[in-house]
């Protein structure tokens, strides 16, 4: 299941990653403002990157921030890929989530996402 997808912009790669509100409804801060991912990369591996929450006006605002800027730089990634986050648990990693890095590509003409390989 998509927790959420987002085509990079500057801050994303340079800072942190705000992403659509609707995304907090699969995450648990057990009453807090911040929780640690366990998320597993498009190579099995199992990466901790912290979300938290932060207010803007009546509503929460989600942000990546510890870890974020590690997975950023392994993959890679630049203004205009996507990052795509869904819910998937694997028991025997300890993950509750799946990240994925995409970068657009042309196929036959026709534009499609295409899965990132890891730069390091």
């Amino acid at each position: 299941m998509e927790v959420f997808s987002k085509e990079l912009k500057d801050t994303d790669v340079r800072v942190k990653l705000s992403f659509p509100t609707h995304g907090l409804e699969h995450l648990d801060f057990a009453g807090s403002n911040s929780v640690d991912l366990r998320v597993k990369d498009s190579f099995g591996e199992l990466r901790v990157i912290r979300c938290w929450k932060r207010k803007n006006g009546d509503h929460d605002k989600p942000v990546l921030s510890s870890g974020w800027l590690k997975f950023v730089a392994d993959y890679g990634l630049g203004v205009g890929d996507k990052v795509v986050l869904l819910r998937e648990d694997d028991h025997s990693l300890g993950s509750q989530f799946r990240i994925e890095a995409q970068r657009k590509i042309v196929l036959l003409g026709q534009k499609a996402w295409g899965e990132v390989p890891r730069a390091t």
